[in-house]
């Protein structure tokens, strides 16, 4: 079953067609790499919304537990390709996590995010992000020197509370709590949601 939550980030926008394609793209990259061991990164063609570059991000999951979750910022290559690239490294290469196996491959539910551009936050302070940061909608990206992390919108779901979602993120960050270095950065974006669940038939043996 595919779910979708609607947001318009890209300058070509997705269609159900586009959306259900980017998920079959990311399923079928992990499942042929537990096929075959072999990575292969799809020719983006010329469909201009599957063509066009964007940033994604790549969640899988099992139940409650994460299986892997990566993705980039910048967007510097074609959509597809990245989805595919980010499908990949979510299942093989994220250094938090075991890879994901046959038997998670059958079941496991599938996210991908599309990004928005990055936006500046205009903040001095981190009583100037909890201010302007808008809950459900925003992704956050914080930055200071030797530091930097996000979190997608989608944590919002287990982090409904302003203070709560930044100190979450300043911990990721390695930063004290509501601390605010000297040249700390705040920028946002906001995500178009794609999701498939399982079960799904199992890998070709």
């Amino acid at each position: 079953m595919n779910r979708f939550r609607s947001s318009v980030v890209t300058a070509y926008a997705l269609d159900a067609d586009h959306r259900a394609a980017l998920l079959d793209v990311a399923v079928d990259t992990v499942g042929r790499a537990l096929a075959d061991g072999h990575r292969v990164l799809p020719d983006p063609g010329d469909e201009p919304a599957l063509a066009q570059a964007a940033a994604t991000f790549v969640t899988l999951e099992r139940g409650e537990a994460l299986l892997g979750c990566i993705g980039t910022l910048q967007a510097t290559e074609p959509l597809v390709v990245n989805v595919a690239r980010n499908a990949w490294n979510a299942a093989f290469a994220d250094p938090r996590l075991p890879s994901v196996t046959t038997d998670d491959y059958t079941v496991m539910r599938v996210k991908v995010s599309v990004l928005s551009p990055l936006s500046p936050v205009k903040a001095r302070s981190w009583r100037d992000v909890h201010r302007v940061v808008r809950p459900g909608v925003d992704g956050v990206l914080v930055e200071a020197p030797g530091h930097r992390a996000t979190l997608l919108p989608s944590v919002w779901e287990k982090l409904p509370d302003r203070g709560e979602f930044l100190d979450v993120l300043w911990h990721k960050a390695g930063l004290r709590p509501r601390d605010w270095l000297p040249h700390t950065k705040v920028r946002r974006y906001t995500t178009e949601e794609l999701t498939r669940e399982g079960p799904r038939e199992p890998v070709p043996g």
